[in-house]
């Protein structure tokens, strides 16, 4: 099999969505925010922004890039005066990666400004968006986060709360928000509860973020999460549940605790690494295999290789190094250095993997070329065998609820058996985890979660033929 044409390893695996953050009653809400987001940065990396409600009004500072660079001017929070704030960093999973997607959005309506941000992605944004503009709506960039706050301005009548909660009605899919008014914060996931949403309590303050992580840095407590369908407001009155929509299941995506959520975060009831080693021991119960030494792909492979490591008793080393300083500037090199792209990224220590038998273990294979360059470089330190595990299932299908996928025909495993993949990548053997060994690691009941990438069973309704779902 030929790898595709301009393949590319930094476009080679799933990307990661956006990330929000949200504090109400602090004098430092938008220095707090700040670190909010820069925790949640693995979420997203195109681009951030924070704004503020200070004297009655909304501010806002937003960019392209990280959030470091994005407010590196020493002035730049002090110019977000307030007690209330939302941050977002953000990755496109829909819309261009443009000034004008990036978020946080702000919105005047008739009883005030609204400011939002969403992590997600709606299945009838194109339907909406064509509803609205036949409406007379005007459009300044593509994301679907700009198609609820037109929504929201549409709604007649009634405070920017019930605004909000009327718009919402509308949209279908993958939504955690939080919308900054006024006077309030109202924060919100969708039914299924895709996206996590976490809510804490500094010294009286109200917190949101997408993980707990965010919630670590600032010192803030734990409370619990915002449960699915579930719509609460914060202001001066406290904290209070404004609806609570149920749901027949749970949607829950897998895969933020099999890559995207940082180690260190509790999503979804569960510790993320601990999850994470689970997933592994699993792997080593399903997929052995005679070993000098097991590998992670770092990072986000290093728990589940400690859990097959630890099921095995084959011992476990740090046989690739990950460079923490390359940036998505290398997304587009020019051709003659591109080969370089995953060395830039990992390098195989030879001491480690020289003359043995060595497990890799990784949490996918997406369309296989990073799998075969990393095969390559640890033959080419000397590695005897190369035997590839993989903490998850094949990923077949792609995602429309909120993570940045391949196309079908671009996803390896939706045309290729195991044995055609671990040929294609070089291994001496390939194993992934069933669905089923998935589902009893993370230890829920068939079908808590959302695992469409791996069976192809969409829980909302998609808004697209055939023809594009299989293309």
């Amino acid at each position: 099999m030929q790898a595709q044409a301009g393949d590319d390893e930094a476009l080679d695996g799933f990307h990661d969505e956006c990330g929000v953050f949200g504090i109400f009653g602090h004098p430092e809400a938008a220095n707090l925010t700040y670190l909010g987001i820069h925790a949640l940065q693995h979420r997203g990396q195109e681009s951030a922004g924070i704004a503020a409600l200070g004297e009655g009004r909304i501010s806002l500072h937003k960019g392209m890039g990280l959030v470091a660079d994005v407010f590196s001017a020493k002035d730049t929070l002090s110019r977000l005066p307030g007690s209330a704030a939302i941050g977002h960093t953000r990755y496109s999973t829909a819309g261009q990666s443009v000034i004008e997607n990036a978020q946080p959005m702000v919105a005047r309506l008739s009883p005030g400004q609204v400011a939002v941000a969403h992590n997600g992605n709606l299945v009838n944004t194109e339907e909406l968006r064509a509803q609205l503009a036949e409406g007379g709506a005007l459009f300044q960039g593509s994301s679907d986060t700009e198609v609820l706050v037109h929504l929201i301005a549409r709604e007649r009548g009634g405070s920017t709360v019930d605004r909000i909660q009327r718009a919402l009605a509308h949209v279908r899919g993958a939504w955690s928000l939080l919308c900054l008014t006024e006077d309030s914060i109202v924060a919100g996931r969708d039914p299924l509860g895709f996206r996590p949403l976490i809510l804490g309590r500094l010294r009286g303050a109200w917190v949101f973020a997408s993980e707990s992580c965010a919630l670590d840095l600032i010192e803030a407590e734990y409370i619990r999460e915002i449960e699915p369908g579930e719509l609460v407001v914060v202001d001066a009155n406290g904290l209070r549940t404004l609806r609570k929509q149920e749901s027949q299941r749970a949607g829950q995506c897998i895969f933020e605790l099999i890559y995207f959520a940082r180690p260190d975060s509790t999503v979804f009831g569960r510790s993320v690494y601990e999850t994470r080693k689970l997933l592994g021991r699993q792997l080593a119960k399903e997929a052995p295999v005679e070993a000098d030494v097991v590998v992670p792909v770092p990072d986000s492979g290093v728990p589940a290789a400690l859990g097959y490591s630890v099921a095995t008793g084959i011992p476990y080393d740090l046989g690739l190094i990950r460079s923490h300083y390359v940036g998505r500037t290398f997304i587009e090199p020019s051709q003659s250095i591109r080969h370089f792209g995953v060395k830039l990224k990992l390098n195989p220590v030879s001491a480690v993997v020289r003359g043995k038998r060595v497990v890799v273990v990784d949490d996918s294979i997406v369309r296989g070329t990073t799998s075969r360059k990393i095969v390559k470089m640890l033959r080419d330190a000397g590695a005897r065998e190369v035997h590839v595990r993989i903490s998850a299932p094949p990923t077949r299908w792609p995602c429309y609820y909120g993570i940045d996928t391949p196309v079908r025909s671009e996803l390896i495993a939706a045309s290729h058996s195991t044995d055609e993949i671990a040929r294609y990548i070089t291994a001496d053997s390939l194993g992934y985890l069933s669905v089923e060994g998935t589902h009893a690691a993370v230890a829920t009941k068939p079908r808590t979660f959302c695992d469409a990438c791996f069976t192809g069973e969409y829980l909302v309704q998609l808004a697209l033929p055939d023809a594009e779902l299989n293309k």
